[in-house]
């Protein structure tokens, strides 16, 4: 449906910011592109919009080229960070306007927006001047601009982050609800990871202009291609200890753990990754277990974030609404399917599937 291939995107100041991404996106699809301030998600976006030339590569829209096509010639709509609302235009001309450049007669023109009103609620604001809205208001008003025009393609550009946090969770639901409803393929970008985890069917992760990985939110989640997506998707940040494997068998404060599905790597020095939550107080069968020297607890309700050392490196484990003393030792203990290893150049370490088949197919008959 919308296809990116090879994209680069370079400035006059000669930053490249995006380095030769391709991107194959189905008819549709929710994508979300995430990642860090200058990660080049923004300028993708721009990109397909056609807000901005690209350097090389091709923008494809239903097997059509449109990267050489002017901006209003591409049948996509886009939601911006700041609405882009008339000021001096009512909600009813801010709906019309696009429709009214395109030579769409009146009565079509207020069929369409009776119906864009009705399903984003905002029927009794049709009068109203973007000013006497709340954020929220403006929001949908800007959605409804992009919906009534019937796009192939919608482009959302941070729209929910000029929202407190309460109604960006609101928008966030009515956002994806919408989305489903309309079935129209959508691009969104954000650098917050909630959103990412929360909207897309795919996440595409960014960094410094190139993709780190894409997968659904389960996927990037559970199985991070890298330390920076381990870092970036997930909060608190994962934690990383220095560790060693061989033969399968992982070396960590003075413990070993055989893990089948690495026996097939080679002896070598790797980052071990474990993720706050999964850091537990309760003993576990099989997996690692490790002393932790209280430094700091932030409170977060029924959960906590204590942050603590382990061999003098710093360690964040999450555990439910309990006390405790600074300088209290704590015994941690994580269960093995919950490591996540990467090389000392911070690529994930691939398992052996063959191995985790085997073990999926024993655990299915002993059920």
């Amino acid at each position: 449906m919308l296809a990116l291939k090879n994209l680069v995107k370079t400035y006059d100041n000669g930053h490249q910011a995006v380095k030769g991404v391709s991107i194959d996106i189905k008819q549709g699809e929710f994508i979300v592109l995430v990642g860090p301030s200058g990660c080049g998600k923004s300028s993708i976006l721009r990109s397909i919009a056609g807000l901005e030339s690209i350097t090389g590569g091709e923008i494809q829209l239903n097997n059509r080229r449109i990267d050489t096509e002017k901006p209003a010639s591409r049948d996509i709509a886009m939601v911006f960070q700041n609405y882009a609302l008339y000021p001096h235009m009512s909600v009813y001309e801010n709906l019309a306007y696009g429709l009214k450049n395109r030579g769409v007669d009146k009565q079509t023109i207020a069929s369409k927006i009776e119906k864009v009103a009705a399903t984003l609620k905002i029927t009794d604001y049709l009068d109203r001047k973007p000013a006497k809205l709340s954020g929220g208001q403006r929001q949908r008003v800007a959605m409804g601009r992009a919906i009534v025009r019937d796009p192939q393609l919608f482009l959302f550009d941070e729209p929910l982050s000029n929202l407190d946090a309460s109604l960006r969770a609101h928008m966030r639901l009515e956002i994806k609800k919408l989305q489903r409803e309309l079935a129209v393929t959508s691009v969104y970008v954000t650098h917050d990871q909630v959103e990412a985890m929360t909207l897309a069917d795919r996440i595409i992760v960014l960094n410094q202009g190139e993709i780190e990985q894409v997968g659904t939110p389960a996927e990037v989640y559970h199985q991070p291609a890298s330390t920076f997506v381990a870092s970036f998707i997930g909060s608190p940040a994962m934690n990383f200890h220095q560790a060693e494997i061989a033969d399968g068998v992982i070396n960590f404060e003075h413990q070993s753990i055989f893990l089948a599905e690495y026996a097939h790597l080679s002896a070598q020095n790797i980052q071990l990754g474990i993720r706050p939550e999964h850091a537990v107080l309760e003993p576990s069968k099989s997996g690692l277990s490790f002393s932790l020297t209280v430094q700091a607890v932030e409170p977060l309700g029924p959960n906590q974030l204590v942050h603590g050392l382990v061999n003098d490196k710093v360690f964040t484990a999450l555990t439910p609404e309990l006390h405790f003393a600074s300088k209290q030792v704590l015994t941690l203990n994580i269960a093995k399917q919950h490591l996540h290893l990467f090389d000392e150049g911070g690529k994930r370490l691939i398992a052996d599937s063959n191995v985790l088949a085997q073990a999926d197919q024993t655990l299915a008959q002993a059920s």
